[in-house]
């Protein structure tokens, strides 16, 4: 998750670490508790270590060292055309996984940089959990309302509520997606049929038995009569 985060905002724009960092935060809050120097900074290392990223020195005559501060100069990374490979092949291979509360986020995040199909695919995925989510909490209020002080109902109903609104949000969503998606065509330029929705009456090339019986041109030899 960290390092689908990190590609993705190096994806934007070149980031020390601490600027890194803080965008992390800022774009996933909710979950922000996973990311700290002690994960961050391990996490850049291994990914330079196998090309995805690189660091960028500081401009050129600029001391390691700033007089006065002590301080080192910060190091700069930037995203390697490996990088960006890997970070498309993450996103495009989005499994289950991604309908997670935390990665649902980081993919979410990321979602301008994502096919139509993928992004797709990741709404349905979190819908599904939400709805099974739901569906819990429903069966649960129905086992123990009785036995809940006023609390902890209204804290069970809370967690409903909230399912609830992420669900129809997600509808939203998904209903957009769609709405965008190019219709596909076949071989002769017909529309495919959607699943489980029929094709049209007939096919290019075959002919409509109720179209043709009240058509003379169309009727076989025996119908006609000689003059």
């Amino acid at each position: 998750m960290l390092e689908l985060a990190i590609l993705g905002l190096l994806h934007e724009t070149p980031m020390h670490g601490y600027e890194l960092r803080k965008r992390l935060l800022a774009l996933l809050g909710a979950i922000r508790a996973a990311f700290s120097y002690g994960s961050l900074y391990p996490t850049l290392k291994r990914m330079r270590m196998r090309g995805l990223i690189a660091e960028e020195a500081p401009g050129e005559g600029a001391p390691e060292t700033p007089l006065l501060t002590g301080r080192r100069a910060r190091k700069v990374y930037r995203l390697t055309p490996e990088g960006k490979e890997h970070f498309a092949q993450l996103m495009a291979e989005a499994g289950p996984e991604s309908a997670d509360e935390a990665l649902f986020g980081v993919h979410f995040a990321f979602f301008s940089r994502t096919d139509p199909a993928t992004r797709l695919r990741i709404l349905e995925a979190r819908r599904r959990r939400v709805e099974e989510r739901r569906e819990r909490i429903r069966e649960a209020l129905a086992r123990t309302a009785e036995r809940l002080d006023a609390y902890g109902l209204e804290l069970q109903r809370h967690g409903l509520e909230t399912a609830e609104r992420e669900v129809r949000w997600l509808n939203e969503l998904i209903a957009s997606e769609e709405s965008r998606r190019p219709e596909r065509h076949d071989d002769f330029g017909e529309p495919f049929a959607e699943p489980g929705r029929p094709q049209a009456a007939t096919e290019q090339g075959t002919p409509d038995p109720a179209a043709s019986a009240g058509d003379p041109n169309k009727q076989g030899k025996g119908g006609m009569r000689d003059g």
